[in-house]
């Protein structure tokens, strides 16, 4: 027995001395099949959109099949706890978004946002948020949402894309500065909370501003204020929170990727720089500037990694008590 033992103590260490090398010679073969970026949302939602224009690029420079899996419910959480769950190959990764730092706010997590990942880059940062209310009710702004509800209390709902999102803790906060009584409605993504706005289900809603601005700019709801620290120089004329008399009120969206934790450093590496190349150029900024979003400047695994867990400091130091 006492042989038997250390021939198993010496077969961990060299198990644990190869595992570097293991590491590298998956990396090195990386990528042998099919990669999936799993979005935790619908098709045609914030975190959907700049994943479908990253992965034929991908693919285009990985040489395997990129492909879209939607996989929705929890607030994010179905599709987060997949990915976590999955092997750490390099060949399953999350669409991340801000919901996985305000989740952890109010909500029972099946997974560690930090622990269980490994940040791979941040694709784009943004949009803020926009209130918007139904055409057919008298408020056009901050000020006018605050005296209805206050005259009507209990009767102001609110549409987001479930508990623990950016949007459900700005409807949080809005109801606690202001003094008034908001009921949130949930929806299965953003997108849908604002089609509910416009088709008089709820009241109002925050929704990301790509969805928020052709509504306003149709007349089909009312833009009431932005999120965002400033106003936007391509809509000057909607006031902030913070102008509304909020000063803390300031909430951005993000979308990036995270692989499952213990992914080989290599892979990883390789991912972000494929992902820096792509959210560069010309072609990929034009396409998403119209809806507030941009590319980082510091976009490695580290800086990613750093603003997550920023991001999630900030949303606790914020979450109504």
């Amino acid at each position: 027995m006492a042989g038997y033992r250390i021939s198993a103590a010496l077969l961990g260490l060299a198990l644990a001395a190869m595992a570097p090398a293991i590491a590298c010679a998956q990396a090195d073969q990386y990528p042998g099949r099919p990669i999936t970026l799993v979005v935790s949302y619908p098709a045609g939602g914030l975190s959907d959109l700049p994943a479908r224009a990253l992965a034929p690029e991908l693919q285009a420079r990985l040489g395997v099949p990129v492909v879209i899996e939607n996989r929705v419910g929890g607030s994010g959480m179905v599709a987060g706890a997949y990915v976590a769950r999955s092997e750490p190959g390099g060949y399953t990764l999350l669409v991340t978004s801000s919901a996985n730092v305000t989740n952890p706010q109010g909500v029972a997590m099946p997974y560690n946002v930090v622990a269980d990942f490994a940040p791979v880059g941040m694709i784009l940062e943004g949009p803020a948020l926009i209130l918007i209310s139904n055409p057919s009710l008298p408020l056009k702004s901050v000020a006018e949402l605050i005296v209805y509800g206050k005259a009507n209390p209990g009767k102001l709902s609110f549409g987001s894309s479930g508990s623990g999102t950016v949007n459900a803790l700005a409807i949080a906060q809005l109801g606690a500065e202001a003094g008034i009584e908001i009921v949130d409605v949930p929806y299965r993504g953003i997108t849908q909370a604002g089609i509910a706005v416009v088709a008089g289900e709820i009241e109002g809603a925050f929704v990301f501003q790509g969805a928020a601005r052709p509504l306003v700019a149709e007349g089909k709801a009312w833009g009431l204020a932005s999120t965002a620290q400033k106003r936007d120089p391509g809509w000057p004329e909607l006031p902030t929170m913070v102008e509304s008399g909020f000063p803390k009120f300031i909430h951005q969206g993000f979308v990036g990727l995270v692989a499952p934790a213990k992914t080989p450093p290599a892979v990883v590496a390789l991912l972000n720089k494929h992902v820096n190349e792509i959210v560069r150029s010309d072609a990929f900024r034009a396409r998403f500037a119209p809806s507030g979003m941009h590319p980082v400047e510091n976009n490695s695994p580290a800086d990613f990694d750093a603003y997550i867990r920023r991001e999630i400091e900030r949303h606790k130091e914020r979450a109504p008590k």
